[in-house]
């Protein structure tokens, strides 16, 4: 571990690439967002993300720390200016604060606008200090669930104390906490007031997500799946909401809820797909880039990254990628389409 750390925390990378235009795709959108998974694994079991018993990839398939760096670099010095670290759950990945302790240094250059990530929030105590201390500023935080045993049983691992505990010592280090929620029908929908409540009540926005078909689950999307116009129109019988033109650079879009004063986010890739304005990109911690999330067209960078100590080889990658990304996902979930749209599971490229 301590030539890993002396190797991150080197100020110059070894081999930097030269500066080179924005990345555009061949629809005119400039790719300044990456997300990057760190590890397929978690600690969790989301009964929508992950099956009960998961196969985890082998250790000599997954991009080892220095690689995942030297990576995230050459996206930086094309043009990418957020960076969201992902997983599976990235917190349980060995030395990761190593890793982000190295990719801060683009915070300090002015290189990168944002580096964060989205977590379970298992891990959240023992990192928010360091996580603060490295420039992370806006994390995500996944709770789906007020209630103790209904966290227990969405997770079937879980333990809402132990996240609570997370989320406070976050936001007392100055991190700014955001709470993903993904809606399921006849599981959450009656709790959401109290989230709205909640939340707001913490200086938290909610963001509110439909479930997304990817990968095999031990249950039925259908039975899962609650669209989100419906969701927003319940609500909104309720509360006060005025249209945010408040964006983080992912897809979701905005209301500002009157009582509060908070903003709920709305993430809606069945009942409303948000690809027109996509900006994204994803790599997965075994180096596969994802130029759409619901796409399986994809380009191996592992390959050239370990071929050459040079990074021209990875740029030329990127480039033919980024010049194949398409317009959207079609993404479709109904009885007659009631399987998955994509068999690789979320936890694989992260949310």
């Amino acid at each position: 571990m301590t030539t890993i750390i002396n190797s991150l925390t080197k100020t110059d990378s070894p081999a930097r690439s030269p500066a080179v235009s924005p990345m555009v795709d061949p629809f005119g959108r400039s790719i300044r967002y990456l997300r990057v998974s760190v590890t397929d694994r978690c600690d969790f079991r989301c009964v929508y993300c992950m099956a009960e018993d998961m196969t985890f990839l082998p250790k000599r398939e997954v991009l080892t720390l220095e690689e995942l760096d030297r990576l995230c670099t050459v996206f930086v010095e094309k043009g990418v200016r957020r960076l969201r670290l992902t997983g599976g759950e990235p917190l349980v990945r060995r030395g990761i604060m190593t890793l982000i302790r190295s990719l801060s240094r683009h915070l300090e250059s002015g290189m990168l606008d944002e580096l964060t990530l989205t977590t379970n929030g298992s891990q959240l105590s023992r990192y928010a200090g360091e996580l603060a201390a490295c420039g992370v500023r806006r994390i995500n935080v996944s709770v789906d669930t007020l209630d103790p045993e209904r966290f227990r049983a969405i997770t079937r691992r879980g333990d809402l104390a132990v996240v609570m505990k997370g989320i406070d010592d976050a936001l007392a280090a100055g991190i700014h906490v955001k709470i993903n929620a993904v809606a399921l029908k006849g599981v959450n929908e009656h709790e959401l007031d109290d989230m709205i409540r909640w939340a707001h009540g913490r200086g938290m926005d909610l963001t509110l997500i439909e479930t997304m078909p990817l990968g095999e689950i031990d249950g039925d999307r259908l039975d899962q799946y609650l669209p989100l116009s419906a969701v927003r129109r319940d609500l909104a019988s309720r509360w006060t909401f005025a249209e945010s033109d408040h964006r983080t650079g992912g897809p979701a879009r905005y209301v500002t809820v009157g009582e509060t004063g908070g903003r709920i986010g709305f993430i809606t890739p069945l009942t409303h797909n948000f690809c027109e304005s996509c900006n994204r990109v994803r790599v997965t911690c075994t180096g596969t880039l994802f130029m759409c999330l619901g796409q399986e067209d994809a380009r191996d960078l592992r390959a050239p990254l370990r071929a050459s100590e040079g990074n021209e080889l990875i740029a030329a990658a990127i480039d033919e990628a980024i010049a194949r990304k398409p317009k959207g996902h079609d993404f479709i979930i109904d009885r007659e389409h009631n399987r998955p749209a994509l068999g690789r599971h979320m936890s694989m490229t992260g949310g």
